[in-house]
Formats: structure tokens, C-alpha cells, sequence
């Protein structure tokens, strides 16, 4: 773990509001020069603080107008293994997200449709079709509201 200190959190939080910021641009915003605010980035990069940027896609603007969080338990018998479900289930290109958590299901999956007839489609032919897969519960997203994490 590294110790962080104010600057760090401050470029933290300006990197979460927008990665594509400039080490200059960000040092201006901050009170540091360029060279210092870059080994700063780099030196939380590679503590592992930073571990990656990515781009974040408007699924409705691409044509998914629906977001669905799926909870699967899977079947006891026959014992499916778990790696058999995950690979199956990340070859699926509607499912986004896998997460394997603790509770009333085994399985929580982000999956996006472009309406609700399609995921339809996507839950009767992809995923209850799956090795293992037992019951299924479907929560259909309504808005959301992205908060970074705390920082330090």
C-alpha cells in the first residue's frame, strides 16, 4: 500500500472526473509543473493506484436502451464447474459484466439489450442455455447514477 498524500488524492480525483487530462494541464490545475506532476501519475501507476484508463461507451447512443442485472444460481447437480459457466457466459457479447458473489445466487450479470424483446431473445437462447444454469432473476435498471470511490 502507498502513502498518499493531499496531491496525490487531488490528481486522483481530477484524473477520475477526466483521464484524458494532460500531466500540463493538470499541474497548471493543480500548482505543479508538468515533470512534477507526471512522476507523480507515474509513481501512482505504478503502486497499482492507478490501474488503467478506459473509454466509457453510451450504450444508448449505440442502439442498448436496456440494462439488465441478472443474479443466476446454478444448478447442484451434475456439478457444472464454475469455469465451465464463466467461460461460457463471458462469450456472450450482451453480458458486460461477471461477477461471482456470495449470497442468494452464485453469478450477478450486467447484461444490455437494445429493448426489452431482445433480451428476451438474449436470456431464452444465450443464457438459459448455459451449462449449470438453474434459476435466474432479473432486475431491469432504471437509471444510475456513477459515484467514484473514496480516495484516501
Amino acid at each position: 500500500m502507498i502513502d498518499l498524500d493531499d496531491m496525490d488524492r487531488q490528481i486522483l480525483r481530477a484524473l477520475v472526473a477526466d483521464a484524458t487530462v494532460s500531466a500540463g494541464a493538470l499541474g497548471r490545475r493543480l500548482g505543479l509543473s508538468q515533470p512534477a506532476c507526471w512522476r507523480r501519475v507515474r509513481r501512482l501507476e505504478e503502486a497499482g493506484v492507478i490501474a488503467g484508463r478506459r473509454v466509457v461507451l453510451d450504450r444508448e447512443a449505440l442502439g442498448f436502451g436496456v440494462t439488465v442485472f441478472l443474479g443466476v444460481k446454478l444448478q447442484t447437480k451434475g456439478r457444472v464447474s464454475l469455469e465451465d459457466f464463466e467461460r461460457a457466459v463471458t462469450a456472450i457479447p450482451e453480458v458486460q459484466l461477471v461477477q461471482h458473489v456470495l449470497g442468494l445466487f452464485d453469478y450477478r450479470l450486467r447484461v444490455v439489450a437494445r429493448d426489452i424483446a431482445d433480451f428476451e431473445r438474449v436470456l431464452r437462447r444465450r443464457i438459459m442455455t448455459l451449462p449449470g444454469v438453474g434459476n435466474v432473476e432479473a432486475n431491469v435498471l432504471l437509471s444510475e447514477e456513477r459515484r467514484p470511490g473514496p480516495i484516501g
